[in-house]
């Protein structure tokens, strides 16, 4: 049972609301060529970095429980440290030591998984993104498990490659396709058989996730399990193909299916099979699970369920148990922002179209589903549209803000946080024209917010998770220029960024009770205790500093 906040004497309570914007994607970026957010016409935020108190937060690496610097941060493990305020060990950071130390080898899971394929014979697949971005997944993960599974003795193994281009640059599958079929053929050396089965692009097949798109899903199931679609001799054809005929990049290449005879996949997961998901991150791993582990599944006709062992890298919801049988146990969070508030009384809102409601709900209150207090909470989905970003890179920012623009007014809440989407899921599409039009439009929104926040005696906070639409060029790191494709086009990235993000408290009725300069050398997660200090009470022992010093 948490104890109760205790009040903050140096500070008095505003009337109005405290509301936390978490513009996602944004950041400071180092290069103006390919920073959307500078050459975008942003004067609402320009004026608040000037004349508001502002710092600039970490939201990548270590200060967000990555592995390393050298790691990006990313919605899901920033929106766990702003809400929980503190740094756990990430995903990628609990695998990869499950990984070196051999412990992932070592449960009952993985020994059940083997020994399945060893006693029937049968085929050990792995489901997964097909990169090294430490996002979702990393292919190290997948080489460390083929090889161990080799020296344990599977002899039939299919890899089913979600090709990325979105945490990684945009068309880089053959990078990782190649040295993996050179790593292939050299366990297939000594008599097993290791084969890459299946594939397609993450944002078409697949890895939806709240369930925005089932469809994505139905066509994963179609290519990996059922092995219907297209049939290519082996991967590389598969890619250079998809790409000549579609003109999409890796991210949108259509699904593909492996086949010797033209026939035939080489690959379908049928009974007796064991299956591993292999991402690590948890919002696009749910509803392949539910495909797989569901008795009744109403979202489409999965036409037959093999009767399989099935597991995913890592407990993907924590509340609900999902999946059943996972490889790595994910960090325990607690003591959250929002649980502390409920115990407050302090009455809240969360607010996000669907494709970061749950960063908002779920990851910010540390992976965990449902509410901590039904009487106190209140959580609003605005359903997001199903067709490419850059087709319309406003998204639904307006419909978002005046649901929080009549929260506002309303008076009902204590506490606001809301996600603007728009820079990250527009920046991943590497348009730049949509990306510039994404942060024009956030910049709208959060004047009127900021406007209705003034009228109500409220306070403001705008942040991010994460950086992306400042970073939308690949840029040689020696020279910074932008990099340039042989027909003389800029190189686009869509991964995030390694850039700080903003911090801006717009506190209209401030009497001076703490310093105007916030503090620096702060990570993301510093924004609990600030906002909780903002609502007149004292930081939780054991949270990150908040920017904030009291006179």
């Amino acid at each position: 049972m948490l104890t109760q906040l205790i009040k903050n004497d140096k500070f008095a309570r505003r009337q109005g609301p405290v509301v936390l914007l978490i513009m996602d994607g944004v950041g400071f970026g180092k290069y103006e060529d390919g920073d959307a957010f500078i050459q975008a016409s942003t004067p609402e935020l320009d004026h608040l970095l000037c004349s508001c108190p502002s710092t600039s937060l970490r939201a990548h690496g270590i200060a967000v429980g990555m592995p390393s610097d050298d790691d990006m941060g990313n919605s899901e493990v920033g929106h766990n440290a702003i809400g929980c305020g503190r740094v756990f060990a990430q995903g990628a950071k609990l695998v990869e030591d499950a990984v070196q130390s051999k412990s992932i080898f070592k449960s009952s899971v993985w020994e059940e998984l083997v020994d399945n394929c060893k006693t029937k014979s049968s085929t050990l697949h792995f489901i997964g993104l097909f990169s090294d971005g430490n996002v979702h997944s990393n292919i190290s993960h997948l080489k460390a498990m083929l090889e161990e599974a080799k020296a344990t003795g599977v002899k039939k193994a299919r890899i089913h490659a979600l090709l990325d281009g979105r945490d990684v640059p945009e068309t880089s599958a053959l990078e990782y396709v190649r040295p993996f079929e050179k790593f292939l053929a050299e366990l297939n050396e000594s008599g097993v058989d290791y084969r890459i089965a299946s594939g397609g692009g993450r944002m078409v097949i697949t890895m939806d996730r709240y369930s925005a798109n089932w469809d994505m899903v139905r066509k994963g199931w179609n290519t990996h399990v059922l092995g219907e679609g297209s049939y290519y001799s082996d991967t590389e054809s598969a890619i250079v193909s998809l790409r000549e005929e579609s003109g999409a990049i890796d991210q949108d290449l259509p699904p593909f299916v492996i086949s010797d005879d033209g026939k035939t996949p080489i690959g379908p997961i049928v009974d007796g099979d064991s299956v591993i998901f292999y991402n690590f991150r948890g919002d696009r791993s749910q509803e392949i699970t539910a495909a797989f582990e569901q008795d009744e599944l109403e979202q489409f006709d999965r036409k037959r369920r093999p009767d399989v062992i099935y597991a995913g890298m890592m407990e993907y919801d924590g509340d609900l148990h999902v999946p059943k049988k996972y490889l790595v146990v994910p960090p325990a969070i607690d003591r959250t922002m929002g649980e502390y508030l409920c115990v407050a009384g302090e009455k809240q809102l969360a607010i996000s179209e669907t494709q970061k409601f749950g960063h908002v709900t779920y990851f910010f209150n540390g992976n965990r589903s449902g509410k901590f207090n039904d009487k106190l909470e209140d959580y609003i989905e605005i359903p997001s549209d199903i067709v490419p970003f850059e087709q319309r890179p406003w998204m639904k920012a307006a419909e978002i803000t005046d649901a929080v623009v009549d929260a506002i007014k309303a008076g009902k809440y204590d506490m606001i946080r809301l996600n603007l989407a728009n820079g990250d899921m527009v920046g991943h599409t590497g348009i730049f024209q949509s990306v510039r039009i994404a942060m024009e439009t956030v910049d709208i929104c959060i004047r009127r917010i900021r406007e209705a926040i003034e009228a109500a005696g409220g306070i403001l906070v705008i942040s991010a998770d994460h950086g992306n639409a400042d970073d939308m060029y690949e840029h040689d790191k020696k020279t910074g220029e932008a990099k340039r494709n042989p027909d003389g086009s800029t190189c686009r990235k869509t991964s995030h960024s390694l850039n700080p993000v903003p911090c801006i408290v717009f506190d209209p009725e401030s009497n001076g009770e703490y310093e105007t300069i916030l503090k620096e050398h702060l990570g993301i997660s510093s924004l609990a205790a600030t906002c909780i200090e903002l609502l007149g009470y004292q930081a939780p022992e054991g949270y990150d500093p908040s920017v904030l010093t009291f006179k």
